[in-house]
């Protein structure tokens, strides 16, 4: 049975992200995140009848959630082609656009999806399952210095070589497929107080791999600079410092790279596609990561199209 869209994921920031897009009641906006729907639900809440709201998600697991309300539309691929899609239904301009990033709870409490090393399963993670590559494969068959390279760009662990010594060491002699594989290979190289920690990172960093995380950020951020009208608003909510840094510097210099934008040498202009209200992101508050953990290492950021 599937979980209902309640127990599905706990939406984040939930009414101070709606609150950031300033919803218009007439206006076309999108949730690139739908997942269990939480915040799609409160989107159409404020729209009116003429209102609209795109939502995207390739996980099959969210049709489940998908509201019965004529002004709402899911579009079952990837984010990262958000400007393509929302030029293709006729829908663009926008007057904002929602994310609530990272892996719903759903995910990882599906031992089934391989998310997770607290659950025991497949070594999968794909969000999208009609995707080919799984988090076993690239385990199995990267170099090493492929793996040391994603753990440490991807999850920020300090020291890869030695936890990917110990993955090419366990899979010479049988290949690593479930989630407890992996998670008995970490321990066993790394301090017992540093062990969830270094779990979390590896975890992460595999999951980024596989679903191709930044490279579709990055693309749909940029996207977000095509197709929102200005004055529309882009709201990011990011769970780990990667996504955060990303969002940021989008939302500062058009550059995922770039803390600045650049001036023109020539004219000494500064073009940039966002406005930038805030000097530090949005954080939950204590009584909301009381109430759901996942909040903790939430950051929401937003800003206005130019």
């Amino acid at each position: 049975m599937m979980p209902q869209p309640d127990t599905y994921h706990v939406p984040v920031l939930l009414h101070e992200s709606v609150d950031a897009l300033d919803i218009r009641p007439d206006g076309t906006y999108v949730d690139v995140t739908f997942g269990g729907g939480g915040h799609s639900r409160e989107i159409l809440n404020r729209l009116g009848p003429n209102g609209r709201l795109i939502a995207f998600d390739q996980d099959a697991d969210a049709l489940a959630n998908v509201p019965d309300d004529a002004r709402f539309t899911l579009v079952r691929h990837n984010f990262r082609f958000i400007a393509d899609f929302l030029d293709y239904i006729g829908v663009a301009p926008v007057d904002g656009v929602l994310g609530d990033l990272g892996v719903s709870s759903h995910h990882f409490d599906d031992g089934s999806r391989g998310f997770s090393f607290r659950q025991y399963g497949p070594l999968d993670m794909r969000m999208n399952r009609a995707a080919t590559q799984t988090a076993a494969e690239v385990v199995n068959s990267y170099e090493p210095d492929a793996l040391a390279r994603i753990l440490g760009s991807w999850g920020e662990v300090d020291k890869p070589f030695k936890i990917v010594n110990a993955i090419t060491k366990a899979r010479g002699e049988s290949p690593i497929s479930t989630t407890a594989q992996l998670r008995q290979i970490v321990e066993s190289v790394t301090p017992r107080n540093d062990q969830n920690k270094t779990l979390t990172k590896v975890f992460q960093a595999l999951r980024i791999e596989v679903n191709h995380e930044m490279d579709a950020l990055d693309a749909m951020l940029r996207g977000c600079a095509k197709c929102i009208a200005p004055g529309g608003r882009v709201v990011m909510i990011a769970y780990h410092s990667l996504e955060d840094r990303m969002v940021k510097n989008i939302m500062k210099s058009g550059d995922p790279m770039k803390a600045q934008a650049e001036q023109d040498v020539v004219f000494g202009t500064v073009e940039v596609p966002f406005s930038v209200s805030q000097r530090k992101p949005t954080v939950p508050s204590p009584d909301e990561v009381e109430r759901n953990p996942r909040a903790r290492s939430a950051k929401m950021r937003w800003a206005v199209k130019i």
